[in-house]
């Protein structure tokens, strides 16, 4: 019990609270809606103690995670402290060998309007430390933090905050699978904090990887500002399955064979009939093996001189340098992407040197001459060329928008010649041909409007 002497009646009235208090604390598991006032200040302070808790857990949780706490988990911890409490003071007058009124009517009601208090004021105190969190973390200039900042850390922070736009205009890559709704609605109107120390591009890529990594889409391509505002924001999915990785022309065939002990995907292969008699009937890549049969890639035309019946056995061929299968296989997981891009008459591209462009060109093909494999700085583009593209997605992007701009504009075309490959197997392998061969005419072909498509 704490004693106070009193001063006047503000003093006597001091007195009296903080006896209350002491009381209550020392005997909580027996109060009940008998005592209003010591009820009320029961109440109150389980309030208070549930919002600090659930408080403190949601700052500890948002410094961990780089996230909002879960509702569930903020109320379960303001209840847990109160339970806690209630069933500490219950066992401590079980062990004074007090009579405590555990299981009457008015304890189990005290008890539960306390959890019920606890749990109706923890939101409170998971959004007032979250907020706390987001400004805090945010005037320290902390990179890996998602929130939305008040004004004053706008103002005073040392921070860019980028803000994503609605779903609506949230747009999708050309020739990448798109991103579901509920996957831009989950992005739509995030902030994300950076440091204001930072270039625009490598504010840009930043954002890029945050996006990539706690959203989990597979492409990003983004115009960002100095100052955090979003220009252009398009996002694709990663392809996936056996179909995109095929070539033009090129087919998948499982086949009831049996494959050698070791042989893995990317192994060249022939299939061989075994009757009536031995028979060599094509050659392919092998791109799978589960159990006795195996997938094999192989040109359409071969396709047609499989039967049903089977019996056909496989013989792995010596290695070989794949040039076009390992560039394809980097491509597909680099953030590059391959495009073909024509420059048609009058555009701003002719007379452009290769070098003053943002993407890399790896080839071009003059209209009226054979492909030139890895040009010069200085070569300018002319009317009519076809220029092989490797490089981002926006650097592409700018490309295509700089050769449509003035001759697709004026004729009221689709808005530039233009191929993204997606970076899938198909278009590297046919494009890396190209490259490499001069021979990209097997695998390209070309639309009503001119459009070089792979």
């Amino acid at each position: 019990m704490i004693r106070l002497a009193p001063v006047g009646d503000g003093g006597a009235m001091l007195a009296s609270t903080v006896w209350t208090t002491s009381t209550m604390v020392g005997a909580a598991g027996g109060v009940t809606f008998s005592q209003p006032q010591l009820a009320a200040i029961t109440l109150v302070t389980f309030a208070i103690l549930a919002t600090f808790v659930a408080g403190v857990g949601s700052l500890v949780y948002r410094w961990y995670f780089r996230t909002e706490i879960p509702d569930g988990v903020a109320i379960l911890l303001g209840v847990a402290v109160v339970a806690l409490y209630l069933n500490t003071t219950s066992l401590g007058a079980l062990a004074g060998a007090e009579d405590p009124e555990l299981l009457t009517v008015d304890g189990v009601i005290f008890n539960v309007v306390s959890l019920g208090v606890a749990a109706v004021m923890s939101p409170l105190g998971r959004y007032a430390g979250d907020r706390l969190a987001v400004d805090v973390f945010a005037l320290s200039s902390r990179k890996n933090l998602e929130g939305e900042v008040s004004r004053i850390v706008r103002t005073v922070g040392r921070v860019t905050p980028v803000t994503l736009p609605p779903a609506a205009e949230i747009k999708d890559m050309d020739t990448y699978e798109p991103v579901s709704d509920e996957k831009k609605a989950e992005l739509a109107g995030k902030t994300l904090i950076f440091s204001r120390k930072l270039t625009v591009e490598e504010l840009r890529n930043r954002l890029v990887e945050r996006i990539k990594t706690d959203y989990g889409v597979g492409y990003v391509d983004v115009d960002v500002a100095a100052d955090g505002t979003v220009e252009y924001f398009a996002v694709g999915s990663r392809v996936t399955g056996l179909g995109p990785t095929l070539a033009p022309g090129r087919v998948a065939v499982a086949l009831s064979a049996d494959p050698p002990n070791n042989a893995t995907a990317g192994d060249m292969v022939q299939i061989w009939r075994t009757s009536p008699t031995p028979e060599r009937v094509a050659t392919g890549e092998l791109r799978g093996v589960a159990a006795d049969v195996a997938t094999v890639a192989l040109d359409e035309s071969d396709a047609d001189k499989l039967s049903v019946e089977g019996g056909y056995r496989l013989v792995t061929l010596p290695a070989e340098p794949q040039a076009d299968r390992e560039f394809a296989s980097l491509l597909r997981n680099a953030d590059e992407t391959m495009a073909t891009v024509t420059v048609p008459e009058g555009s701003d591209l002719v007379g452009t040197a290769v070098g003053d462009v943002t993407a890399v060109v790896a080839a071009v093909r003059p209209i009226d001459g054979a492909i030139q494999p890895i040009p010069p700085q200085a070569y300018a583009f002319a009317a009519g060329d076809t220029a092989f593209l490797v490089g981002r997605p926006d650097a592409i992007r700018r490309f295509e928008a700089a050769a449509a701009s003035t001759a697709s504009n004026d004729a009221g075309g689709s808005g530039g010649d233009k191929t993204a490959s997606g970076g899938d197997d198909a278009v590297a392998s046919g494009a890396d041909d190209a490259v490499a061969s001069g021979a990209d005419d097997a695998a390209t072909t070309a639309d009503s409007d001119g459009t070089q498509r792979s």
